[in-house]
């Protein structure tokens, strides 16, 4: 497992992970439960997703030490004004002591606290209770907005990203700034870009599933990647992705699926 560095102090993130959104509490739990005992070392949850419990109780059941496991939560639009008592919420149905990496879920810009959230993210981070902190879903602008007024840089933003959105002004911006870029919907949602022919024919070169290629694709650009899957067969091919390359033929193939297309909500309106 490839791992990549958040900060100077020598926080490092696992470079691949298992996402949870829209997976039921127990059925998280298994899945959480399957994905460490095949590999995995890195958490995606959310406060939204409704499962932190499920998480928190898979994490502390699999005999791999605490500090072996990354572990990431959000915070959702309705608490920025409470990001104390959110975050101790957060905690408490995880179980744990202390998240790896806390994220503002999206800017929400209409309700325009991201900023008074960020401050108090700050507060947990120079706390200890989170080793890392972030956001999820920010633009050029509302990043751009955050750095100008606040403290900390954050380390990370997940945002939509996969061969049909590949997001090139994001991951510059993020590349100048010291911001790793991790991507959500890696595998385009079950949308269709899994049966792409260019990826079949990638596919059919390597001896890889199409979802292996676009998650190598993903590792080979420097993207934190976070595949959700509740299949124990899935879970386990998606890690299975760090024993091949994509030549700079197959990463020119990939990179010419790109269609600006977005298939999540846009951070401009949510919220």
């Amino acid at each position: 497992m490839n791992s990549l560095r958040l900060y100077r102090d020598g926080v490092e993130i696992p470079q691949l992970g298992l996402g949870v959104w829209q997976v039921p509490d127990d059925e998280a739990e298994r899945a959480v439960r399957t994905a460490l005992e095949v590999g995995y070392r890195h958490i995606d949850t959310a406060t939204l997703y409704g499962n932190e419990e499920g998480v928190g109780r898979a994490v502390r059941a699999s005999g791999v030490p605490r500090e072996k496991v990354f572990v990431t939560t959000k915070l959702w639009n309705s608490d920025h004004d409470r990001v104390e008592q959110a975050f101790g919420e957060s905690l408490s149905r995880l179980g744990l002591d202390y998240v790896d990496l806390y994220l503002i879920h999206w800017p929400a810009p209409r309700r325009d606290q991201y900023v008074q959230a960020w401050r108090g993210l700050e507060k947990i981070y120079r706390d200890g209770r989170a080793r890392a902190i972030g956001v999820s879903n920010f633009t050029v602008g509302t990043l751009t907005r955050l750095m100008d007024e606040t403290d900390i840089i954050p380390c990370i933003n997940q945002i939509e990203l996969h061969p049909y959105f590949q997001q090139r002004e994001m991951r510059e911006f993020h590349d100048k700034n010291g911001i790793l870029t991790e991507a959500w919907s890696p595998l385009g949602s079950g949308r269709g870009l899994l049966d792409d022919p260019a990826l079949g024919v990638l596919s059919e070169k390597h001896g890889r599933t199409p979802a292996q290629i676009v998650l190598r694709w993903h590792i080979q650009i420097g993207n934190v990647v976070i595949p959700k899957s509740v299949t124990p067969a899935r879970i386990k091919e998606n890690i299975q992705v760090f024993d091949f390359i994509l030549d700079h033929e197959d990463m020119a193939a990939i990179g010419a699926m790109n269609a600006g297309r977005r298939l999540g909500a846009d951070p401009a309106t949510t919220g």
